[in-house]
C-alpha cells in the first residue's frame, strides 16, 4: 500500500484535511472568532513548541529510535498548553495549531497527530480554532492556548511567601521512568505489565492538572465569604521542566527560599523496582514532564488541598527566608543538597 505523503496533496490539501477537526464556522477566514472572557475575567495566552526529537521522537524527520506515536505527540503537544494554563489558575477556552513539515510525511500521520489532540482536547471541551502549515526540514508543532481567569485567583511566581506550605499535586519521576522503558526494552523486567504501562502512560500521555483549578476556585470563594479582609495567596508553575526546576522558579521569582524533605516527595510504587532511591529522587527533581503543579499556600489552605485531592498529592516542604533551596532527609541517611536551575534540562 503506497503512503499518500504530504506533498501529494498540497497546503490546501492538507487544511481540507484538518479542517473536520476544528468547530464549524470557527477557522476559514484570516483569524478566529471567539467569545471573550466571561465579564470580569482576565484572558490568559500561554505559547509552547515541541520539536522532533527534543520533545517527542517519531522515525519522520531523521529521529533513530520512535519512542512517541503521531497520536501521543498530539496529545503531549495538547496536554502541554493546557498544562501551563492550569499553572495559571485559567480554564482553558481555545487552541491554535501551528504545524513544520517536511513533504515526506504521510498525510495519516498529520490526521492521526490531529487525533490525538483532539482526544486530549476533547476531555477540558477546549477547540481548535485555527493555525498554520508550512514546508520545514524537521517537524515541529507550536500550538497557543487561550484561557481566563479572575483577576484575584491567577497564579503566579510571585507570590510565595515565608511559611507558605509547598503542595505538589502527584507523583514525579513517572514520566522519565515511562520514558527510560520505552530507549530500554530489556529494563524493567521486574515490573509487572500494569506496572510497565502505567510508566509509559504517564510519559505518552500526561494528564494536564486543570481539575486543581476548580478546587482552588472553592477555596478562594470559601475564604471571601469566611473573612472579608483575608485573602488567599497562591504561588505556583508546573513541574514540566522537573519538581526542582519549579521549585527554584518560584522561590527566584518571589525572592524566597525553600527546605524540602525528601522522604515527602511522592514516588510511583514501582520505581523500587527499577532504581535504586537516590535515582528515583534524581528522575522525581530534574526528569521533568510530569506535569503536576507545585504550589505554595497557607499551612492550613495546603492540607485540604492535599486531602480533596488524594492520589500522589503531597506537602512536601516549607518557604523559607533567604534565597537558597534545600533537599533535607529528616532521618539523616543523605547530606544536605542545594537545588539549581543548573542539573535539569537546558534548550542551550
Amino acid at each position: 500500500m503506497t503512503l499518500e505523503l504530504l506533498k501529494d496533496i498540497g497546503e490546501q490539501g492538507l487544511l481540507e484535511r484538518l479542517q473536520p477537526f476544528c468547530p464549524p464556522g470557527i477557522v476559514g477566514d484570516d483569524g478566529a472568532v471567539i467569545p471573550p472572557p466571561e465579564s470580569g475575567q482576565s484572558l490568559v495566552i500561554t505559547t509552547d513548541v515541541l520539536v522532533n526529537g527534543v520533545h517527542f521522537s517519531d522515525r519522520y524527520g531523521g529521529v533513530s529510535q520512535c519512542t512517541t506515536s503521531p497520536e501521543d505527540a498530539g496529545w503531549r503537544a495538547a496536554a502541554a498548553n493546557l498544562s501551563d494554563l492550569a499553572a495559571m489558575g485559567a480554564s482553558p477556552l481555545g487552541i491554535t495549531v501551528g504545524l513544520s513539515l517536511t513533504g515526506d510525511v504521510p498525510v495519516s500521520w498529520v490526521e492521526r497527530l490531529y487525533q490525538g489532540m483532539t482526544q486530549c482536547l476533547n476531555q477540558y471541551n477546549t477547540p481548535i480554532v485555527g493555525g498554520d502549515i508550512c514546508r520545514s526540514p524537521v517537524i515541529a508543532i507550536a500550538i497557543t492556548a487561550f484561557g481566563q481567569v479572575y483577576p484575584d485567583q491567577a497564579i503566579r511566581r510571585t507570590g510565595a511567601k515565608v511559611g507558605d506550605a509547598i503542595v505538589v499535586t502527584g507523583v514525579h519521576g513517572a514520566s522519565r521512568a515511562g520514558l527510560e522503558l520505552l530507549l530500554k526494552p530489556d529494563f524493567g523486567k521486574h515490573l509487572s505489565p500494569e506496572e510497565r504501562l502505567s510508566l509509559i502512560k504517564a510519559h505518552q500521555r500526561p494528564k494536564p492538572r486543570l481539575d486543581v483549578i476548580a478546587l482552588l476556585s472553592l477555596q478562594v470563594n470559601r475564604l471571601k465569604l469566611e473573612s472579608s479582609n483575608l485573602q488567599l495567596s497562591i504561588a505556583g508553575m508546573d513541574s514540566s521542566d522537573g519538581l526542582a526546576d519549579a521549585i527554584v522558579q518560584i522561590c527566584r521569582a518571589s525572592g524566597v527560599g525553600a527546605e524540602i524533605d525528601s522522604n515527602r516527595i511522592t514516588l510511583p510504587p514501582s520505581l523500587s523496582k527499577l532504581v535504586s532511591r537516590e535515582q528515583a529522587l534524581d528522575w522525581a527533581l530534574y526528569g521533568g514532564e510530569d506535569f503536576e503543579l507545585v504550589l505554595c499556600l497557607p499551612t492550613e489552605a495546603a492540607e485540604e488541598l492535599v486531602a480533596q485531592l488524594g492520589e500522589g498529592a503531597a506537602v512536601i516542604g516549607k518557604i523559607t527566608s533567604g534565597n537558597q533551596v534545600w533537599l533535607k532527609d529528616k532521618t539523616g541517611t543523605y547530606a544536605d543538597q542545594l537545588l539549581s536551575l543548573n542539573k535539569g534540562f537546558q534548550h542551550f
